[in-house]
């Protein structure tokens, strides 16, 4: 795109950024001849109160002003009758690029007029934001159409299928393009963990001692030979410890080798989230406004308000040449060259400032955790440490471990012990995950062949194979970036979007589905496959990435995508089976007036309450009989939630009966055992995992 010959003179500049907070460090950096004002985020979006989308007029969007702009655009005006040049400053992505144009239109300014042009820079810093000055450009519209096809296409869904959940479930619902998807993969998730049957498995250890040494080797059983072996039952165990008996342990090989770790990328927003989930517990949404805050600015006492970290929504790991020598320099000056990563100093690919965005880094790397912490809340500190330390750490050598591979045989059985010694710690002297700080098994100096070693003893231990865990905020968002779902900027929105309306709920760390989000799930994919499609939904995103780059015109993509929603919503509201989730009478009587009480829903999902409303506010749980008898007390078990919303199963006798469990007991006993069965999707596999008896599930019989 062509940059605009900008204008010698510098009076009566206007520059116009999206945050307030800005404002008062891009001023001391441009000086007297510029006025900065800021727009307070979005200026016009689409109606509320109508789907604002003409769609007999080739689809074209009805925007408004957003309710409670109009002072912040009166003052804009004014200040833009007042100068001979405007600047759009908006932040340096699609949202940003359309926001900018927004602004011309809400300000009654021509975009190809020479007075106002773009300008974008990744970091609040007095370099990048006078660089940035040297290039203005104009507003690229092409990534403004792939924001407003990415704005169309979610108000489309949500407007046309939310009133279905309505009409369907319950008032207040909606549904979202990428939150019905990403509700989807924690559903489907949640149903792979209830289904999985577990499986038994035995390890054994040998504890054997060599002269003159005191501390015991430990080496775990591997198999026959070269060939490896599962011990998958107690039977199995017994048989092999019974063939070693009596024979000797020969080491058989030691092989020594070198083994070297690279220094992770810088991050990008989704391994930031991933991260700050792991290490600082933070929640993607407050990992983004902590973030918000490092990058719009910190008071760093007489140097003024400084931003600390480059722009936090991208999902590049390109570090700029200026950066680059920085890092390089303090690292040197600091831990010496060995330290500095190969190729450190290869010039990257060459570009202008606004060709792409940056990882997500320091903008200065002398300010310190240290030396800024004073001025920092204990969150902030706690991830500008770590994404300083992780920029810090990308530039510098890999770890290397001294490696040892041991066989040691046992007659035709054969043990290995594998251990490694750090021997340069490269990159790991400033960043470290929890895999790191295990130093693994350290072996005796002089172990060879011709090491004699003695059995002490044999230990043992039963387990069972796990299922896949429950998804935490992390890995759903490393989930979601690997299947292409959803962008850098999208990520934190959707989780609290789905978490916000009780479609998920979180406990520790683990997100779980709600009785809510799964009638919502159901309905989607009985109704909506294509939309809760994950291959559907990742070429969508491949679409809008072709509208930002010139390739796809972005109503062309609406007009594929229109007919085809109208017509599954249009079905759906003909032929979809209304789910009975309220009003539904039930043979409970009201203690307050002696209504009938009846089944509503909350938040969480069933509960007892008075049709007499609002005369009669009674309320109470709703526990629904599952058809299955107490396996301590005999008596009824019911369907319950915790105070967050995830099912569980208990004694309607609770708490004079503690039994509970995660999983859906069945009627039917353990043919085996006499144990209780739980249902895992098709199947019934006894709860005794040491007795391990699974069928075909009878649904007739079994429930």
């Amino acid at each position: 795109m062509a940059t605009k010959k900008t204008t010698t003179t510098k009076k009566n500049s206007l520059l116009i950024v999206e945050s307030p907070t800005k404002v008062k460090a891009i001023k001391k950096f441009l000086g007297s001849g510029y006025e900065v004002a800021a727009s307070n985020g979005h200026v016009r979006d689409l109606p509320r109160s109508t789907m604002g989308i003409d769609i007999e007029h080739d689809y074209e969007p009805k925007y408004i002003t957003i309710r409670g702009k109009g002072d912040v655009l009166a003052e804009l005006r004014r200040q833009v009758k007042k100068a001979d040049k405007v600047y759009l400053a908006t932040d340096p992505d699609r949202e940003g690029e359309a926001i900018s144009w927004h602004l011309c239109s809400a300000l009654k300014l021509d975009e190809a007029d020479a007075k106002v042009q773009r300008v974008t820079f990744n970091e609040i810093t007095k370099n990048a934001v006078k660089e940035a000055m040297k290039h203005p450009r104009d507003i690229d519209m092409n990534l403004v159409d792939a924001q407003q096809a990415r704005r169309v296409l979610d108000r489309m869904v949500g407007y046309e299928i939310s009133p279905i959940l309505w009409s369907k479930i319950k008032r207040g619902l909606s549904a979202g393009r990428v939150q019905s998807v990403a509700l989807r993969i924690i559903a489907d998730r949640e149903e792979e963990i209830d289904s999985f049957i577990p499986t038994e498995y035995w390890t054994l250890d040998a504890k054997l001692m060599a002269e003159g040494e005191k501390k015991p080797l430990i080496a775990h059983y591997y198999g026959v030979g070269n060939e490896k072996k599962e011990i998958s039952s107690k039977k199995e165990l017994d048989e092999i410890c019974k063939a070693i008996e009596g024979k000797k342990f020969v080491v058989n090989d030691v092989k020594k080798g070198e083994r070297t770790k690279k220094a992770p990328l810088p991050f990008t927003t989704s391994t930031l989230q991933q991260e700050a989930s792991k290490a600082l517990n933070f929640s993607t949404q407050k990992t983004m406004r902590v973030a918000q805050q490092l990058y719009e600015g910190i008071e760093l006492g007489k140097e003024g308000t400084v931003g600390l970290i480059t722009y936090l929504r991208t999902d590049s790991t390109r570090v700029s040449d200026e950066a680059v020598a920085a890092a390089n320099e303090y690292i040197v000056k600091n831990f010496g060259d060995k330290y500095l990563a190969d190729g450190a100093g290869v010039k990257k690919n060459e570009g202008k400032i606004q060709d792409a965005h940056e990882a997500i880094r320091p903008t200065y790397i002398d300010h310190t955790p240290v030396m800024v912490k004073d001025f920092l809340s204990r969150d902030q500190f706690r991830l500008y440490q770590l994404i300083w330390r992780r920029f810090m750490a990308s530039r510098m050598a890999a770890a290397k471990y001294e490696t040892t591979s041991v066989k040691i045989d046992a007659g035709e059985h054969r043990f290995t012990v594998a251990a490694s010694k750090t021997v340069f710690d490269g990159f790991l002297n400033v960043y470290t995950d929890d895999e790191d700080q295990i130093e693994k098994n350290v072996l005796m100096k002089n172990l060879d062949t011709n090491t004699k070693l003695k059995l002490d003893t044999f230990e043992s231990a039963q387990h069972f194979t796990q299922p896949a865990p429950h998804y935490t905020e992390a890995s759903l968002v490393h989930d979601l970036e690997a299947l292409g779902i959803g962008r850098p900027s999208t990520y934190a929105p959707t989780i609290s979007t789905i978490m916000a309306r009780h479609y998920i709920t979180k406990e520790n760390k683990s997100l779980f589905i709600t009785e809510l989000g799964q009638a919502v799930n159901k309905m989607m994919i009985d109704a909506f496959p294509q939309i809760v499609d994950v291959n559907f939904t990742s070429n969508m995103e491949a679409l809008l990435d072709g509208i930002a780059e010139g390739d796809v015109k972005w109503k062309t993509v609406i007009e594929n995508f229109y007919p085809d929603l109208d017509k599954a919503v249009k079905a759906a509201e003909e032929a979809l089976e209304k789910v009975q989730v309220q009003d539904e009478v039930t043979d409970e009587i009201c203690e307050v007036c002696g209504r009938n009480l009846v089944i509503k829903y909350g938040p969480h999902g069933k509960f007892l309450a008075c049709p007499g409303f609002p005369e009669c506010k009674n309320t109470k749980p709703y526990f629904e009989k599952i058809g299955v008898s107490c396996p301590k007390c005999g008596k009824d078990i019911v369907l319950k939630r915790t105070k967050k919303g995830r099912i569980f199963y208990g004694c309607i006798d609770n708490p004079t009966c503690d039994f509970m469990s995660w999983q859906r007991p069945a009627a039917k006993k353990c043919p085996k055992c006499g144990g209780v069965m739980y249902a895992k999707n098709n199947k019934l596999a006894c709860g005794n995992p040491e007795c391990g008896w699974v069928e075909d599930k009878d649904n007739k019989e079994n429930n």
